[in-house]
């Protein structure tokens, strides 16, 4: 159905109600989604972030240890007190060794580790327990590992990582567990024994079972172990091995409660708008199609106008066709009332004059001449015929008013050609030439109809001729049915159209002739003019240049 023709702009703009259904309903399947989404990207990003803490602890680590390892006796492993001499002596070297660095290969110095962990990777099994080796490590790497052990357990009590130092064999050297066991066949530590940073995520086995909420975290049965190669002029001389689990999600969440608080009201918001949306879009329009027809219903508004903002097409197809609906009950409601008063007044009138007329020959019938009495039963016979003459036009209009359009097809030259004969004996010459044989989509019987009605209102105004000629005009056929009769004036033109109205009544003129041929067009989807011209009649019969 074609929307309203008054609300134009209206066809680009409106949405199909499929596609706001489904865009709620993709939202809404969107939110819990959304949700879990950022839930893994918030877990990894924990993760992401024990990986750089442990990056950042290895580096001082390293840097320790390279220190220690780098001069031939360490500060720790002299036998004599150190005194504020000494000590500048000791700091002096150590920035001196460091500038020598960078200026010997300074593209190097600056070599920043990168996290790499992902939670959608897979995830380890736990850490090979470590094993006993035949070997012990190097005494300078013994020592200091041993000058280490107080750093490395005031680092533990705060940042509560596991950690570990090997030397260039894999043995642990420094740490709270596992002195002098090998580590060398844990992947990352052979990783980085070969000069590289390696990190991986690995189970964690708990003695104590979580509780129920946290089983929705990944994170929370996982433990990040990090290897970091200690480097001295391109050789590794140690590694750095670090573990810690990440911070527990859902601890973090209460942590960060009024940023989840935050973020849930959004979402309240978004569900918020997403009903009152399909509010705006479905039901306000809905409601008020429905408050129109119950004023239409309670006698409070003629006809149901269509809705000014339908949003969606669906609803201003429905809209336009309760509309369409209402102003063709409107105008049927009116036409049955101007119809019934039409046809009480014609048949009023007869039988008026039938009553007069036996009431008269009742009263005088003995005193009566024979004369007299003949016109009154002449007078009564007429309006007999009167009467049934109009029944007759009326059944004739209900049956047009009531038809069924066929599928079938007529061809206006083999239909002429039968009332050509038919109206020639009574003196009505009908003119057509080269019309097309292209079938017209109405039913012959219903066409022969139309025809007859029009040729019969020639005869009566006194036509001896009538022209007929027939051509297309975009999707219409357009047939002209022109006599050169008496013509209709300029005053009776805007009322040949309206029941009832005849100017033949006293000829038994009915004035249903060209109802009856407007019915029975537009039963066909088609329509009857009257074109104007100087003399004679001219109409117009349009009909489809398809069958619809």
């Amino acid at each position: 159905m074609q929307i309203n023709a008054r609300l134009p702009f209206l066809r680009n703009s409106l949405f199909r109600l499929r596609n706001i259904l489904l865009i709620v309903m993709l939202t809404v399947l969107a939110l819990p989604l959304g949700g879990l989404y950022f839930f893994r990207i918030y877990e990894n990003e924990l993760v992401r972030q024990t990986e750089v803490e442990l990056i950042a602890q290895s580096a001082v680590l390293a840097a320790t240890y390279r220190q220690l390892m780098r001069l031939d006796g360490t500060i720790a492993l002299r036998a004599h007190p150190i005194n504020s001499q000494e000590r500048e002596s000791d700091n002096a070297a150590l920035v001196a060794a460091y500038k020598a660095q960078m200026e010997l290969n300074p593209s190097n110095y600056f070599t920043p580790v990168a996290p790499t962990l992902d939670l959608t990777e897979n995830i380890s099994p736990p850490r090979p327990a470590a094993r006993s080796s035949p070997f012990s490590p190097a005494p300078d790497a013994k020592a200091a590992g041993q000058a280490m052990a107080h750093i490395l357990l005031d680092t533990q009590q705060v940042t509560l990582s596991g950690i570990r130092i090997l030397d260039t064999q894999g043995l642990v050297i420094a740490g709270k567990e596992e002195l002098g066991m090998s580590l060398a066949h844990v992947p990352e530590v052979r990783q980085a024994l070969k000069g590289h940073f390696q990190s991986v995520l690995r189970q964690r086995i708990s003695d104590e079972p979580p509780p129920p909420l946290y089983s929705i975290s990944r994170g929370t049965n996982i433990r990040v172990f990090t290897a970091f190669p200690v480097i001295e002029q391109r050789q590794v001389i140690g590694v750095i091995y670090l573990s810690r689990t990440p911070n527990n999600i859902v601890k973090h969440l209460y942590a960060v409660r009024k940023v989840m608080l935050t973020a849930t009201l959004s979402l309240l918001v978004v569900a918020v708008l997403l009903i009152l949306f399909v509010s705006s879009s479905i039901s306000r329009p809905i409601r008020e199609l429905i408050r129109q027809t119950e004023r239409v219903t309670q006698g409070e508004q003629r006809i149901v106008e269509p809705i000014k903002h339908p949003v969606t097409y669906e609803v201003a197809q429905l809209s336009d066709s309760f509309a369409s609906m209402s102003k063709t009950l409107a105008e049927r409601t009116d036409y049955i009332r101007r119809f019934a008063a039409h046809v009480s007044h014609e048949f009023k009138t007869p039988l008026t004059s039938m009553q007069g007329a036996l009431e008269l020959l009742q009263e005088h019938l003995e005193t009566m001449s024979a004369e007299r009495r003949q016109r009154f039963l002449a007078n009564l016979m007429e309006d007999t015929h009167r009467l049934k003459n109009l029944v007759t036009r009326l059944l004739e209009l209900a049956r047009a008013d009531a038809l069924e359009p066929s599928r079938q097809t007529s061809v206006l030259p083999e239909l002429l050609d039968t009332l050509t004969n038919r109206y020639q004996e009574r003196g009505l010459r009908l003119k057509y030439t080269n019309l097309p044989l292209q079938a017209l989509p109405i039913a012959p019987e219903v066409l022969d109809s139309v025809l007859n009605n029009l040729l019969e209102n020639s005869l009566h105004h006194k036509a001896t001729e009538v022209a007929i000629t027939m051509k297309t005009e975009g999707s219409t056929w357009h047939i002209e049915v022109m006599d050169n009769g008496e013509g209709i004036s300029p005053a009776n033109r805007d009322k040949i159209f309206t029941p009832f109205f005849t100017t033949r009544r006293s000829q038994g003129g009915t004035g249903l002739g060209l109802e009856i041929i407007q019915s029975l067009l537009r039963a066909y989807r088609g329509d009857l003019i009257l074109l104007p011209t100087e003399s004679g009649a001219t109409f117009r019969l349009t009909l489809p240049l398809h069958i619809v």
